[in-house]
């Protein structure tokens, strides 16, 4: 998606521990500051759409749909965690995904090469320096352990994400999905009870 905060990132861009005075920036009306936001977060709001949704092509255009939607939404934003409150806008655009495909389901595709032969693994995937059976243990487990947060309802699979995954505490996680924290820790333990079963 061509939008221009991806793109007009400043050339004496590093990251900041003060992200609060980022924000103030962006809610000024300062785009640099937005571009700097999207790259202290980018990586966590990928991992969010791609534990949820399961796809990397789709958790890519999720991600990049939040931010465009935290872009529009800024002067919403009052105070609390700016975290929590990105994480909520992107796993509303994954609620709303999840929505689609219940409406209009498809059948899922393998990689595939040029000549539209299927692969196990694209060539973008391999990191050069792993051994070939270290690879394949560690896509396995990849594979194994997204299959089974796959399965988990939804409602078990946000804590999932937003505490073990994303590490956010359980009132970062109550805020972000805007119910009780005693719901928080409730959904957590029966979420890790089904997880462990799963892999086991």
């Amino acid at each position: 998606m061509e939008n221009e905060f991806f793109y007009s990132l400043p050339q004496n861009y590093q990251a900041t521990s003060d992200k609060m005075v980022l924000i103030s920036s962006a809610l000024a009306g300062d785009l640099d500051s937005f571009n700097c936001l999207v790259l202290e977060y980018q990586n966590l709001v990928y991992n969010h759409a791609y534990r949820i949704l399961g796809e990397r092509f789709a958790a890519d255009d999720a991600a990049q749909e939040a931010f465009i939607l935290a872009f529009r939404k800024l002067s919403s934003f009052r105070s609390g965690s700016f975290r929590s409150w990105l994480l909520r806008i992107a796993t509303n655009v994954c609620y709303d995904e999840l929505r689609h495909r219940k409406r209009h389901p498809t059948s899922s595709l393998e990689f595939q090469d040029e000549l539209g032969e299927e692969i196990d693994s694209p060539k973008w995937m391999v990191d050069p320096g792993e051994l070939p059976e270290e690879e394949l243990v560690r896509v396995e487990l990849a594979r194994t352990i997204q299959a089974c947060i796959d399965e988990l309802p939804l409602e078990f699979r946000l804590i999932i994400v937003l505490v073990d995954i994303q590490g956010l505490d359980y009132a970062e996680t109550a805020e972000t999905l805007g119910i009780p924290l005693g719901t928080v820790k409730s959904r957590l333990a029966r979420a890790r009870a089904r997880l462990c079963l799963c892999l086991r």
